[in-house]
């Protein structure tokens, strides 16, 4: 029987961070996903937790889908050894390109990029633009800082519960691909009342 979800869209840091456990986690979840059959779509970065996860899901023998803008190619910042490279020319088209790829987006520990990337992947299940579900990996509570300002949001009036609700929050991998094998077939703004 084929996995629910065929290739999952990564997005995490492109860096290290201060904390070496993270770069050991994130290359046990391209591995993961690799030794699951499912491919790892991620932005094609060459340093950091992008690097681990790519390896460990090449590692493991897995198909590795890269996503990354020119000028980050001319930067040296991209990672050529991958099953497939695509080179777009911006960001936007990256996240679109990422996103026909993928079936759900994962989000590893990261900074303002990986923040960006995720929010709005987000933002588009909400409103109907995609039906792909999102989840944080909340390892070692990493996520959960974020996770209490968006009750706050909630609590003010500017996000749904519904929404909320929905994404999927776990500390592990098998409990992530749970949680988003799960929403992958369910489009959230069907469940949503209408704005006022």
């Amino acid at each position: 029987m084929k996995p629910a979800l065929r290739r999952v869209a990564v997005f995490c840091a492109s860096s290290d961070g201060t904390d070496p456990k993270l770069a050991e986690f994130s290359y046990g979840i391209g591995r993961g996903l690799a030794e699951r059959g499912i491919g790892l779509v991620y932005g094609a970065g060459s340093q950091g937790l992008m690097r681990q996860v790519s390896q460990g899901a090449l590692d493991a023998g897995g198909e590795v889908i890269g996503v990354i803008p020119r000028s980050m190619v001319d930067r040296e910042w991209g990672r050529a050894d991958i099953t497939e490279l695509h080179v777009v020319e911006t960001m936007h088209e990256r996240k679109a390109m990422m996103a026909q790829y993928a079936d759900a987006f994962l989000c590893l520990p990261g900074g303002l990029g990986t923040l960006e990337e995720i929010f709005e992947v987000w933002s588009w299940r909400q409103i109907g633009f995609n039906d792909d579900p999102v989840c944080f990996l909340n390892v070692a509570g990493f996520w959960t800082p974020l996770l209490e300002a968006l009750d706050g949001l909630v609590a003010a009036g500017f996000v749904r519960r519904e929404v909320l609700d929905d994404l999927v929050v776990a500390e592990n991998l098998d409990d992530a691909l749970a949680g988003l094998g799960a929403r992958v077939s369910a489009a959230l703004e069907s469940e949503l009342p209408a704005q006022r």
